[in-house]
């Protein structure tokens, strides 16, 4: 291993585990990262400042940056909100019924929209639903994150990882409806029936007062419908030309920002603000770690990778892809999935240019890393939001908690996962 191999792997390293003890902020890590690894990499020879911006997926952050504007319209007008109470009133105040409905409303927005968003905007109004009727909430701000991190694995822009790996990959929109959809709707179910088994106990106790949730008027959530209805529009006709993009020859980030800039010129919302909704320090992040990455292949470090895992040729390509779903899942499990994944392109890539199908590899590492961030409280942004919203209840929800919880649903979803990997191989195949 040489030396410039050595330092790479040490600033990368250095990074995740500050990320994992959350003792700086995320942002600032990666961008510390990113410029150590310039600044060695300029000194040794292996990596310089045109590399590091070449390595950035523009793709990527253009699809991230499109999708938040379009969140950042509709938050104001209220329509996260209407959908929450919605749903508590259509549950009308039975526990298992609100678990599956708030469930099912934040896990088919997040297919569609930034599932952290979403849960920012769900669960306060899910606290208060519970406040109303006298519940506890923990049970439902658990299953709205694990039941949104499980289905977001469904679509192109469900989940960040899916963005880097369709990216990477060249999958379209249909290309994960079509391969993780399927998988992910079982995944999903399997899910939901656990959670209602773990929850039973507090599913059980018959809440106080449901006349006063009756009483929530959904509309009154919705403050403005015009451009509720504009936004809504837009994000329509978005979501089908990213059915329709890899036959237009169209770029998933074309599309999102597209859309968004179709969304400000009709809505023209004030700019200051709604630029203070969108997550600028994400959008960072992901750049400092595609360089962080960049430096690690620059330094040769993948291409060893590659060559120990070329050795394991003998494993049987089905056996590989199954081994790629629990090893991301584990890893996602302990550091946050997005890092994971940004690590593990290049070397599928590198598999790939050795002449190993990759197909089936990039379909293993989106369910390992969707379905492994749930696993603990600092698997996926979004564990880490509603664990922070928990605090302002009575009942905070704790690692020991998450793990008792959440690890038994990231178990189940790659168990479901291994076995329709290996069922669906040949399909992956082609």
């Amino acid at each position: 291993m040489t030396i410039s191999a050595i330092i790479a792997s040490a600033i990368f390293l250095l990074s995740l585990s500050l990320i994992f003890t959350e003792k700086m902020n995320r942002t600032i890590v990666g961008i510390a990262g990113a410029v150590l690894m310039v600044a060695f990499g300029k000194m040794l020879g292996f990596y310089s400042e045109s590399q590091a911006l070449e390595v950035i997926d523009f793709n990527t952050l253009g699809l991230l940056l499109g999708m938040m504007i379009l969140v950042a319209l509709l938050e104001p007008t209220g329509f996260f909100q209407y959908l929450a109470v919605w749903a508590g009133k259509l549950s009308k105040g039975r526990p298992v019924y609100l678990l599956v409905l708030l469930g099912t409303v934040t896990t088919v927005v997040s297919m569609f929209l930034d599932n952290v968003t979403t849960i920012i905007l769900i669960a306060p109004v899910t606290i208060l639903i519970c406040e109303i009727l006298g519940i506890n909430s923990t049970p439902f701000l658990l299953a709205e994150a694990l039941l949104s991190d499980t289905g977001g694995v469904a679509t192109l822009v469900g989940d960040p990882p899916n963005i880097l790996i369709g990216s990477a990959a060249g999958f379209s929109f249909v290309d994960f409806i079509v391969n993780a959809m399927p998988v992910v709707v079982v995944a999903w179910f399997v899910a939901l029936i656990l959670l209602r088994f773990l929850f039973r106990r507090e599913l059980a106790i018959k809440p106080r007062k449901k006349n006063a949730l009756m009483r929530l008027n959904p509309d009154e959530a919705l403050t403005d419908r015009k451009n509720t209805k504009k936004v809504l529009i837009v994000l329509g006709g978005a979501i089908l030309f990213f059915f329709l993009s890899h036959f237009m020859h169209l770029s998933p980030s074309f599309v999102a920002l597209s859309a968004a800039a179709v969304a400000l010129v009709w809505v023209r919302p004030d700019m200051k603000k709604m630029f203070e909704h969108i997550e600028w320090s994400v959008l960072i992040f992901f750049a400092a770690l595609f360089v962080m990455v960049g430096g690690l292949e620059a330094a040769g470090v993948f291409n060893m990778l590659v060559v120990l895992l070329e050795r394991t040729s003998s494993i049987p390509p089905v056996l590989f892809g199954v081994i790629i779903i629990w090893v991301v899942a584990g890893l996602s499990a302990i550091v946050d999935n997005i890092p994971i994944t940004i690590a593990m392109i290049p070397i599928i890539e590198g598999l790939g240019a050795a002449g190993i199908n990759t197909g089936p590899l990039w379909w293993a590492l989106a369910f390992g890393a969707g379905f492994g961030g749930n696993g603990t409280i600092i698997g996926s942004t979004a564990n880490i939001v509603v664990t922070n919203l928990s605090e302002k209840t009575r009942s905070p929800i704790t690692a020991k908690l998450w793990n008792k919880r959440g690890l038994p649903v990231m178990l189940a979803t790659c168990m479901v996962a291994s076995i329709l990997f290996v069922l669906i191989y040949p399909y992956y195949l082609r």
